[in-house]
């Protein structure tokens, strides 16, 4: 290695020369150094030149005849001596200044200032050997030799390094570890180097690796200043967010403070603009839109009603608004546009408040926009707004539950709301069906107190195939002669699992009341076919309050099992189909409930375990034709058998709505499937695509890829009369065509076209079905 050196060291020399230049000049051009550290670095760097520049010299003209090598040998070498204490003190100066300026030191440290002291002495020794011989003469053929005093040349290149690097330890605090390591290397690589130069004759070992260091020490100076820069961008941008941060809660605070302004004018909106944001957020993000969109459209929803601040407290508290009410209500978008248009940066806020009462089809108000001149925000923000009004309680109204709310979105797509958007709300809708999360929902009462007979009623229990068992303490409250006091059940039908009793509420929510039944031998039937009191068992009166109910339901069955102090009875009740459901909520007349309890117990009833007391009903009493006839009391609860589609061919068949159908997709289904045996549910089963008549394709975990093509013609004749007509029966007629991977649906009822093109693998069985919702399928051809 040290041959290597030897022979290639003026080239190494020049190099580093080289190097040392470069950066000079970069120095120059550099501006986030401070004055002081970029003057000593290029104090530094320029010694590191000349020394090394110096020394090579004094090797070329070694040796060498003639005046000029005469002189050259002599003044190379003294400046060789000259410079090497003299780059000490250039590192001494560096390390000053950035205890001074950067490390905020008070006053240089004292072993500073010896070094400082040192180096100088070291520079003026250099002079004295030059004059005196003492570390270094020159025989008659111009060569250098070691005088006797060469060691005491390495007294300061030795000494003051170590000084220093106690200085660099005790406030190692202030140095990144990068340049800690270097200003460590910068130190004692020339120690390490100048001893071996003390055994090494005829090589500048110590001089290039001081030059080295020099080099490594602007590189580390560029590094952590990038390092520091780097620190500084992070807390600007650290800054800038905390600033956007604290910007954000401001403006959610008034976005806050406006929300409570807006609820205080009506108690039942409390809780509904976070809703609106929520849902709106919701169908934003589901529809492909980024995250800054996405929050657009929540603070669009929060503030979308802001209006109302400027309409009067009669008009939004008055239960029968007139039509000069609507009016004052109609101004609500303006009102809206003006309180926000004042927040300039946020100018989506006024566009959402102004244009969400618009319609897709151009009835809406203020302006009357349709279809896609209607701001894509505001057509977001409306279909939340209509969900979340439709399924929250107001003054004139109870909450509408998700069904209804969903069959008023299947509706109005393409008329009151973007299709697009009302099909995403759907979605979410049959998500929160599915999963059963629905948090507005009234929590069951855990007590009633009860005046007149039916005048407080509890929330509608659901009696299902899963046996449950309700219990409850009844005490009387009021007392006198004559005054009855007992407490009795409802059983009942309702989308809102309400006992209601005006002739709008029964309409709008489509009650349906079975029959009352009290905890004596005492009952009422409504609607039911039939009753039967299969057990009765009396008891001696003890004078107890514990009152229970057992309660499950098979198809159109129910049993009921009352318990009470005075007597146990089982009933069998036939209801008037099997389509229907059924709830229980408890009341009664002159009492206190108390400690209301539902306990589902795990059994099932299934066929067998209620007597039955009514024939089946069956609207399947018809001709019957290449396929059974089926009747579909609850959803896909039954199908016809598969038929494979390898061709084209069609089905025909008559349709008819069950009595209890009330829904739009209370209709045939259509469903594409493969299973082992060729029948839903069978095993291996999976689903390619599921088509209801009304228009609906329901989204599936499909192994096919679907397109859903809808359409309504001119000769549609409105939801009402669709419905209407399907209750009516009607007949229908399916296509079913494969080409290769594709399999083709298409039909066309009451106006309603439908083509759905499923793609699956080119191997792939596909059957078809027909199943529904509430409805009867009879005289089913394969054509």
């Amino acid at each position: 290695m040290i041959g290597l050196i030897r022979e290639h060291q003026l080239n190494i020399m020049l190099f580093l020369c080289g190097s040392c230049g470069i950066l000079i000049g970069l120095l120059l051009l550099t501006r986030s150094i401070t004055k002081r550290r970029k003057r000593d670095i290029i104090l530094m760097e320029v010694l590191a030149l000349f020394l090394l520049w110096f020394d090579r010299l004094a090797y070329i003209y070694a040796g060498c005849d003639g005046n000029t090598s005469y002189y050259m040998v002599r003044i190379s070498n003294f400046m060789v001596f000259f410079l090497t204490p003299a780059v000490v003190f250039g590192f001494n100066r560096y390390l000053d200044g950035i205890l001074i300026e950067e490390g905020k030191v008070e006053t240089t440290p004292k072993r500073i200032k010896a070094v400082g002291f040192i180096s100088v002495i070291g520079m003026i020794l250099a002079v004295v050997s030059a004059l005196t011989n003492l570390y270094y003469y020159f025989d008659e053929n111009n060569l250098y030799h070691r005088g006797s005093g060469f060691l005491i040349a390495y007294i300061t290149p030795v000494v003051a390094p170590v000084i220093l690097y106690t200085v660099i330890v005790q406030h190692k605090a202030l140095f990144s570890t990068q340049m800690f390591i270097t200003l460590t290397l910068y130190l004692f690589v020339p120690i390490i180097c100048g001893i071996l130069q003390i055994f090494t004759y005829g090589i500048s070992i110590v001089n290039m690796s001081m030059v080295a260091v020099s080099v490594s020490l602007y590189i580390s100076t560029y590094i952590d200043i990038n390092d520091t820069v780097e620190r500084v961008h992070e807390l600007e941008i650290e800054y800038m967010q905390d600033e956007q941060k604290r910007m954000q809660k401001l403006f959610d605070q008034t976005a806050t403070a406006f929300v409570s302004a807006v609820e205080k004018k009506d108690e039942y909106l409390k809780g509904s603009a976070v809703r609106v944001a929520e849902y709106a957020r919701t169908i934003a993000k589901m529809s492909g839109k980024n995250d800054e969109y996405c929050e657009k459209v929540y603070y669009a929803g929060l503030l979308h009603d802001v209006g109302l601040i400027g309409i009067p407290d009669s008009v939004i508290n008055n239960p029968s608004p007139n039509e000069e009410d609507y009016e004052l209500i109609r101004q609500k978008p303006l009102i809206g546009r003006e309180i926000l248009s004042s927040i300039t940066e946020y100018p989506y806020l006024s566009i959402a408040a102004y244009y969400s009462h618009e319609r897709y089809n151009g009835t809406g108000y203020p302006d009357g926009l349709k279809g896609s001149d209607i701001p894509e925000i505001a057509r977001i923000v409306a279909v939340a707004d209509a969900y979340v009004t439709m399924t929250a309680k107001k003054r004139y109204r109870g909450a509408r539950p998700d069904f209804v709310a969903r069959e008023a979105f299947v509706k109005g797509s393409g008329e009151q709301f973007d299709p697009a958007f009302a099909e995403i709300m759907v979605k979410i809708i049959d998500k929160n069906i599915k999963s059963d999360d629905n948090d507005r929902r009234p929590v069951m009462e855990t007590s009633l107190s009860c005046g007149e007979y039916r005048d407080n009623i509890s929330l509608g229990i659901s009696v299902e195939n899963d046996t449950k068992i309700i219990s409850f303490d009844c005490v009387p409250n009021k007392s006198g002669e004559n005054i009855f006091s007992a407490p009795s059940i409802i059983l009942f039908d309702s989308f809102d699992d309400r006992v209601h009793s005006d002739e709008k509420t029964i309409r709008e929510y489509h009650y349906f009341e079975y029959g009352e039944f009290w905890f004596d031998e005492h009952m009422i039937s409504t609607g039911t076919r039939r009753i039967e009191v299969t057990k009765l068992d009396k008891k001696i009166k003890t004078g107890g309050s514990g009152y229970n109910v057992t309660a499950a339901k098979y198809e159109d069955h129910i049993r009921l099992v009352m318990g009470s102090p005075e007597l146990t009875k089982e009933i069998i009740i036939a209801l008037p189909d099997g389509s229907r459901s059924a709830y229980i909520g408890i009341t009664g007349e002159h009492c206190d409930i108390n400690d209301i309890k539902v306990e589902t117990t795990g059994f099932t009833v299934s066929e067998g375990d209620i007597p039955r007391i009514a024939k089946t009903i069956s609207y399947t009493d018809h001709l019957e034709s290449d396929l059974k006839n089926i009747q579909i009391d609850r959803t896909r609860s039954v199908s016809t058998e598969g038929i494979e589609i390898d061709r084209k061919f069609r089905l025909a068949f008559h349709s008819m709505s069950l009595p209890g159908a009330n829904l739009i997709w209370h209709c045939p289904y259509v469903v594409l499937f493969y299973s082992d045996d060729g029948t839903v549910g069978g095993a291996n089963y999976h689903e390619y695509a599921l088509i209801k008549l009304n228009g609906e394709n329901e989204e599936i975990n499909s192994l096919g890829q679907n397109s859903f093509v809808v359409k309504k013609h001119d000769d549609f004749p409105g939801w009402e009369n669709w419905k209407e007509n399907n209750r009516k029966g009607m007949e229908c007629e399916v296509f079913f065509e494969r080409r290769d991977n594709k399999v083709i649906v298409r039909t066309n009822n009451l106006g309603i076209e439908i083509e759905c093109v499923t793609t699956v693998d080119h191997s792939a069985k596909v059957y078809a079905a027909l199943t529904g919702d509430q409805v009867a399928l009879t005289d089913i051809r394969f054509l």
